[in-house]
C-alpha cells in the first residue's frame, strides 16, 4: 500500500512522532493508522528502555489541583537537559501527570505508571510517557510526588509553583463551612500561603510542631553563643531563650513576615481572610518541593 504525505501527517499529528517514524510505522503497518500509532506506542516504550540508564539532571516541579480544591498533588518530573525542561510539550506532559495523581490516587510512583492513562484510555500512564521519550528524545521519568486529600470536613487545597518550576507548593487549609472553604477569601488566602511557603521556607506550620530535636539542637546553639558572653547564667539563658523565639519566628509559618504585607504575620493575615470568607481558616499541612533536592547532588533552589 501507497505510504502518502498526508497520511504520516495524520499519525504524526496524533502521535506526536517524528515524520521519519512515522512512515517507517505506516510502513510496518501496512498503511493501518491505528495499527500504526500502536507501533510506536511500542517504540516509544522501547525507547524508554534504551534511555533509562541515561542521567536525569534536569526538570521541573509540577502540580494540579480538583476543580473543588478538595484534592491537589506537587511531583518532580526529570530529564536530561535544561533544553527539554523549558520545552512546552515536556511542560505539557508534567501537567498531564500532575492530573492524572490527582485523578487517579495512586499510592507511589509505581501505581502511577501503571494505572489507565484517563484521556486515552488505551494507554497506561508509562505508555503515555514512553511517547514522550520517544519525541523528545530524552530520558524522562517520576522523581516523587505528594497528593492531599482534604483531611477535614470543609477546607481547600492549593498549589503553587514558583518561577520555571523550581519549586513547588502544595497547601491544605481548613474551614468551618463547604461555603467558607469555596469562598474567594479562603481560596485566595491559600493560595497566599503557598506562595509564602515558596518563598519563605517555613519547617512547620505553628512552632509546637517542630520537631524536639531540632529545638534541641538550636537551643545548645544559643546556650554556646550565650555563654561566649561571660554574663551571669540567667541572662545567658533569656538571651538563648530569646534566640529561639526568633528562631520560631523566622521558621514557623504562622509567625513568618506575610511575603505581600511585611507588617502582618501569616497568622494576622489569616484572620483577616478569616473574617471574608464568615469563618476561622487555619494552615493544616504543607509541602516545599525543590526540584532536585532528592538528588545526591542537590541543585540550588532559586534563592526566593
Amino acid at each position: 500500500m501507497e505510504i502518502t504525505a498526508a497520511m504520516v501527517k495524520e499519525l504524526r499529528e496524533t502521535t506526536g512522532a517524528g515524520m521519519m517514524d512515522c512512515k517507517k510505522a505506516l510502513i510496518e503497518a501496512d498503511g493501518d493508522i491505528a495499527a500504526a500509532v500502536d507501533v510506536l506506542r511500542t517504540k516509544g516504550l522501547a525507547d524508554l528502555a534504551k534511555k533509562a540508564g541515561r542521567a536525569t539532571n534536569e526538570g521541573v516541579i509540577g502540580g494540579a489541583v480538583s476543580s473543588d480544591a478538595s484534592c491537589g498533588a506537587v511531583l518532580e518530573v526529570n530529564c536530561e537537559t535544561d533544553f527539554v525542561a523549558r520545552n512546552q510539550n515536556f511542560k505539557d506532559l508534567v501537567i498531564e501527570l500532575a492530573n492524572e495523581i490527582v485523578s487517579g490516587s495512586p499510592t507511589d510512583v509505581g501505581a502511577l505508571m501503571s494505572q489507565v492513562y484517563s484521556p486515552r484510555p488505551e494507554l497506561t500512564v508509562e505508555q503515555r510517557l514512553g511517547e514522550a521519550v520517544s519525541k523528545l528524545g530524552e530520558n524522562m521519568g517520576v522523581a516523587r510526588f505528594v497528593r492531599y486529600d482534604l483531611s477535614t470536613p470543609a477546607g481547600c487545597i492549593a498549589v503553587y509553583i514558583h518561577g520555571v518550576g523550581n519549586i513547588g507548593v502544595l497547601v491544605e487549609v481548613s474551614a468551618p463551612s463547604a461555603e467558607a472553604a469555596g469562598s474567594p477569601a479562603a481560596l485566595g488566602f491559600a493560595k497566599d500561603a503557598a506562595m509564602q511557603i515558596a518563598a519563605a521556607a517555613p519547617i512547620a506550620v505553628r512552632r509546637e510542631e517542630v520537631a524536639s530535636e531540632v529545638v534541641e539542637h538550636e537551643m545548645g546553639i544559643y546556650k554556646a553563643q550565650a555563654a561566649e558572653t561571660g554574663k551571669p547564667e540567667p541572662i545567658q539563658q533569656k538571651i538563648a531563650e530569646g534566640r529561639l523565639d526568633k528562631f520560631f519566628k523566622e521558621f514557623c509559618l504562622l509567625e513568618q513576615a506575610f511575603v505581600k504585607n511585611p507588617d502582618v504575620t501569616v497568622k494576622q493575615q489569616a484572620a483577616q481572610a478569616s473574617k471574608e470568607a464568615g469563618g476561622e481558616l487555619d494552615v493544616v499541612r504543607f509541602e516545599r518541593m525543590v526540584l532536585g533536592e532528592t538528588n545526591p547532588a542537590p541543585k540550588e533552589s532559586c534563592g526566593c
